[in-house]
């Protein structure tokens, strides 16, 4: 892999102090009018890649929202190789860089920020009028895209509700310690002891949620939440990577009471299917970690019914409409 230092692509053993990164905020132009960055139709554009949760997270709210004509997106290659994510519009759902006609996403980095030094990472949201990187942060992005594109979005969704921020910020935190990054920690620990604690962790984490679920639809209770939002990536991807290439296989997402059939109830609803590429995933993780999976084998399965019928309707609930008119 290889990162940028000071606007130079390098590739082997990460060095170099890296930069802040892109972190300033759009903002809502009724409450803010005089904002750097405001919501607007058509101005704002997101780089993605199918394959990477965080970047899921991105996808999610702006499909949710109904932001999908008001955004627009690139998908970049899933596989992630010497020369970082790369557009390859001929590989089947991915897209061209439709912004600059870029081969790489690093240069849109370095035309945000020429001395840009640090990771080339997704989501990244870009704005097309000052032709600049506004963030890439998933997490902000999440936020930003549901509080300051409300009035924008053809759907009645509020994922981050001012009343609920402390609580969905306290879950999103624990869910990320545990099980966003726990997966992580397990498939790249360096020692048997890393590695063990880290699927310890991670199974105490799922083993708790799931309890939690047993009498509520969703994390918060009844509405969904970003705190959702951010732990359905990791069980999209669970049967199919984590539980074999990261060996976290104490259990499958479908052997847990609740958790599985929560996580259909997600992919079960408006738009988010599309989100969910299985392939992309499979293809990203089996050939870009060499150091794991060196034959660069995708595995066959599993063949998972994410169709299914749930059941979840009976705890209530407050369910995304198709419209706002719907």
């Amino acid at each position: 892999m290889g990162k940028l230092i000071d606007g130079e692509w390098v590739t082997g053993p990460e060095r170099g102090h890296d930069s802040q990164g892109f972190d300033d905020w759009i903002r809502d132009r009724s409450e803010h009018p005089n904002a750097k960055y405001v919501a607007e139709s058509d101005r704002y554009h997101l780089y993605i890649s199918r394959a990477c949760p965080w970047a899921h997270r991105a996808a999610l709210v702006r499909t949710l929202k109904g932001l999908d004509d008001e955004i627009s997106v690139d998908i970049v290659d899933p596989v992630r190789r010497d020369d970082g994510w790369e557009f390859t519009p001929s590989k089947d759902r991915c897209t061209p860089d439709s912004v600059h006609g870029f081969e790489y996403l690093r240069d849109v980095y370095t035309t945000a920020d020429p001395a840009y030094t640090g990771r080339v990472t997704v989501p990244v949201l870009y704005d097309t009028e000052t032709e600049t990187i506004v963030n890439n942060e998933s997490a902000d992005i999440a936020r930003m895209l549901d509080r300051a594109f409300g009035s924008l979005g053809s759907r009645d969704v509020e994922l981050y509700p001012e009343a609920k921020q402390d609580r969905i910020d306290s879950i999103i935190g624990e869910v990320h310690d545990d099980i966003n990054l726990g997966v992580y920690e397990a498939g790249f620990a360096e020692t048997q002891v890393e590695y063990e604690r880290a699927v310890e962790t991670l199974f105490d984490g799922l083993e708790r949620w799931d309890d939690v679920l047993q009498d509520r639809r969703f994390l918060t209770g009844d509405q969904l939440t970003l705190a959702d939002v951010f732990l359905f990536p990791t069980l999209f991807r669970f049967d199919s990577v984590y539980y074999t290439h990261f060996k976290c296989n104490v259990q499958r997402l479908v052997d847990f009471e609740n958790l599985w059939p929560y996580a259909r109830d997600i992919y079960q609803l408006p738009g988010v299917r599309e989100t969910c590429v299985s392939e992309h995933v499979k293809e990203h993780y089996y050939r870009s970690h060499e150091e794991i999976n060196p034959t660069g084998f995708v595995p066959v399965g599993p063949d998972t019914d994410w169709s299914a019928a749930h059941d979840r309707d009976r705890l209530g609930g407050t369910i995304p409409p198709v419209s706002v008119d719907g």
